[in-house]
Order: structure tokens, then sequence, then C-alpha cells
């Protein structure tokens, strides 16, 4: 008695199989997410052929990056930060109004418990480096100031590093803090210009785009997080205008409304910087 009926896969017949054996399964996101991942993965191995060996080669490479990721790194977040893909996701999400400030990748060294500082102070612990002011106000699309607005910054030192990358070598919560504007939306603090650095390079994502020639540097810049009830949170960088590395970051983030003049100041041995965060509205009517 024969067997039942089985369509051969080839390259013509693999992605209509898989949708049809996922479709059989049901509607709903994870279903689609998976079609449309097989289905560009087929024709992705349709149009490079990649041998036996060379797809054993791929997957040996995501098995280093799972062995490389845990509590205190995260490759596959790397990965994706080096490949424009949470660039891209933060793009598609966060479609704004022209003038409102656009958001970039927040990045790997965030802390949540930044230590909330009164206006004015200084968050240079070490005081190393050439000082920076900064000054800045938040307000919606109209002009109008948006007081009480939470504001956490957060930089690299003049070496390229951040805090948590040197928990022995830098005091605790250096160069970062949480600020509230004030009635006029202002919100002004002193810390010290921030050096651009290299992303790691040592686990398998950084040895994998360093022998395909990528560039691995991001330029200086500080990050900042916004949030004001009714608004959409803003996570952003604001980039040093003097850096040579501006059009090859490589996390994607450069937009030229947060590219910004480090102005040397006339009246102290620093430099200052002044800008305009510009807040949209939440369409839930809540903080995003």
């Amino acid at each position: 008695m024969p067997g039942p009926m089985v369509s051969p896969v080839d390259t013509l017949t693999a992605s209509d199989a898989f949708a049809r054996r996922i479709a059989a399964a049901g509607d709903g996101r994870l279903r689609q997410a998976l079609s449309a991942t097989v289905t560009h993965l087929h024709a992705l191995i349709a149009e490079l052929k990649p041998t036996p060996a060379e797809w054993r080669s791929l997957i040996a490479f995501l098995t280093e990056v799972g062995h490389a990721a845990d509590d205190r790194r995260q490759e596959w977040v790397l990965l994706s930060d080096l490949l424009g893909a949470s660039a891209l996701v933060e793009e598609v999400n966060t479609r704004r109004p022209k003038l409102a400030t656009p958001n970039t990748v927040r990045g790997p060294f965030f802390r949540a418990d930044a230590p909330e500082r009164p206006l004015g102070s200084d968050i240079s612990l070490d005081g190393i480096g050439e000082g920076l002011a900064v000054s800045a106000r938040v307000q919606d699309l109209d002009g109008a100031p948006i007081s009480g607005a939470e504001v956490i910054t957060w930089q690299a030192n003049a070496a390229g590093l951040y805090e948590n990358q040197q928990p022995d070598l830098q005091p605790e919560f250096n160069l970062r803090g949480l600020f509230r504007s004030d009635a006029e939306g202002r919100f002004h603090y002193r810390t010290i210009r921030p050096a651009g650095y290299g992303v790691p390079d040592d686990g398998p994502v950084g040895t994998l785009l360093r022998k395909a020639g990528l560039p691995l540097r991001r330029p200086a810049h500080l990050h900042f997080m916004i949030k004001a009830a009714g608004f959409e949170t803003i996570v952003t960088h604001l980039y040093d205008a003097s850096d040579p590395q501006l059009d090859a970051d490589a996390l994607f983030g450069v937009k030229p409304e947060l590219i910004c003049r480090f102005e040397r100041a006339a009246d102290k041995p620093c430099f200052r910087l002044d800008y305009t965060f510009v807040m949209a509205r939440s369409k839930q009517g809540a903080s995003a």
C-alpha cells in the first residue's frame, strides 16, 4: 500500500510548504512573524547558496554569540545594534511630527537607578576631563514649556568609558544623574566633555564585523531619557559636531537634528551646550 503523499521541498517550494504548515496552526502575531522570517531566510539561502560548511559556520557563530551573553554582557543586543536592527525598530515605533526630537537606541550602558540631583549639580564626580556646562529646555510642539519632566542623563568619560565599565576606577554613578525641569521647562548641570569610543570587539560579533571591515566606533555623545505625563518618552543622544566619526556611527544613531556644537564658554574655562528637546503628545494620552 503506497504511503502518504509528500511534497518535495526545493528552492521554489520550501517557503510555500512552511507557510501552509504554519497557516494550518491558525492566526496570530507569532505565526505571522515566523512565516515572514522563514520566507526571507529561504530567499536568502536561494540567493547566496551557502555550502553545508558555510551553514555550519553560521550556526557556530550564533552559538558563540549565545555563550557570550550573560548578566554583564549582552552579545545579542550588540549584534542587533551593529546590524542596524535596533535603530530600525526605534524608527518604525516612534514616528513623530517633524519638529519633535527623534529617538535613538538606548545603548547597553543605561542605569535606571541614577540618583536625582538638584539643578546645577556637577555629575562629574572625579572631575577628570574638560568641563562642559549643559543647559536645555523641554517644550511641546507649540513651544510651551514642560515643567517637572524627568530627565535622566548618562555618558562616557574623557577616555570613552562608562562608569559601569570601570566599577573599580570610576566613582559609583559617575557622569549620571536625574534632573527635573523647572517651571520654564529648563534644566542645567555641569559635566565633562565625553569622548567617542570603540564598541566591544573582543567577542564573536566584533570579530565577525571587524573581519568584514565595518566601522566599530561611536562618535562622542550624551545620552538622555526624558519622561513627562501625557507625552511620548524621548530616548536619544546629542552628538558632538566636531567628532570625525559622525558619518560612521556603529549603531546608526546619528541624525542631523541631534548634532550639536560644544561651544567654548566666553566667561568660563569650559565648553557649553544649549539644546531644546521637543516632546510629542502621547497618542494614548499618557507617557510612553
